[in-house]
């Protein structure tokens, strides 16, 4: 895949034969990481003893803010808060639907005051904002895909939020149980490509849990576990073009075949971190738009 080439030519070269897929805008709220840094260990991928390089990390991060914009996508920001390095995941912040906000609720007390962080920036703009009774980890583990709520459990967000969510955001949920503490949030072992089409790694699950995504996505596009590595599931969909690390060689491929058009990008300072692409991503559903996912 040509990295210098631009999303447009990217789309345009898709190619015939292949299904045709339509872009529908999005509304997304990003955090930049000014403050970032890897200072305690909370994932596998956490090491303190690493170097971090902030002003890295800040130019991978604007080139993907950069391309949602090339994109023809709305991105708002919200003010990024010292003493929270992990603010930029975004997407752990809240869930939105239909304009309505579940506010998140932190497993760990080094995360616990981003919750409250999103979800004043909701008030202030006017959002009805629930604020969560169970944990939950927003669209770290909540993801919106046609009809439903895929929701993830096993290591952060609490299985009981689940019907907290349901009644809530007004959608069922389905719960899914993650057992590899390398994917400990549901966005880094399935990403949503266009309404009832997901991409996922098997290994990630129990086996209940891929009997369930066996029997609701029979055609899914199923990772390998080196896609999985390289956070390739961790991935942003407009319904056509998807945003993913340029390491997952079969996912990209894959992608291609199925009439999507795969854009690289590196994140590899956020990596450190534990997150990618849609980590950095949360998306505003509903109320200015009027659009699900």
């Amino acid at each position: 895949m040509q990295q210098d080439a631009s999303p447009a030519q990217r789309s345009s070269a898709a190619g015939e034969g292949r299904p045709s897929r339509t872009v529908r805008p999005r509304h997304y709220l990003m955090c930049s990481p000014v403050h970032f840094d890897v200072v305690y260990s909370i994932n596998p991928w956490m090491e303190p003893a690493k170097p971090t390089d902030t002003a890295l990390a800040v130019a991978q991060w604007e080139r993907l803010r950069s391309l949602f914009l090339g994109l023809g996508h709305q991105v708002e920001l919200i003010e990024p808060v010292p003493g929270l390095p992990d603010m930029v995941f975004a997407a752990n912040g809240a869930t939105v639907v239909g304009g309505k906000v579940l506010s998140a609720r932190f497993r760990h007390a080094e995360r616990a005051d981003e919750g409250p962080a999103y979800a004043a920036w909701f008030r202030e703009n006017g959002y009805e904002v629930h604020d969560a009774v169970h944990t939950n980890e927003g669209e770290g583990d909540y993801l919106v895909t046609g009809d439903r709520i895929l929701a993830g459990t096993g290591f952060r967000t609490d299985r009981r939020s689940h019907a907290e969510a349901e009644r809530f955001l007004g959608l069922p949920v389905t719960t899914l149980e993650l057992v590899d503490p390398r994917f400990y949030h549901l966005d880094t072992a399935l990403a949503v490509l266009d309404h009832e089409e997901v991409m996922y790694y098997p290994g990630a699950f129990t086996p209940e849990s891929r009997r369930t995504l066996r029997e609701l996505y029979p055609d899914a596009i199923r990772a390998t576990e080196e896609d999985a590595a390289v956070f390739g599931l961790n991935a942003v969909s407009d319904g056509r073009h998807v945003l993913l690390p340029e390491q997952a060689t079969h996912l990209i491929d894959a992608l291609w075949s199925r009439g999507f058009v795969p854009i690289g990008v590196d994140l590899s300072e956020l990596l450190k971190s534990g997150g990618s692409s849609k980590c950095c991503t949360l998306e505003i559903r509903g109320r200015e738009r009027g659009a699900e996912a």
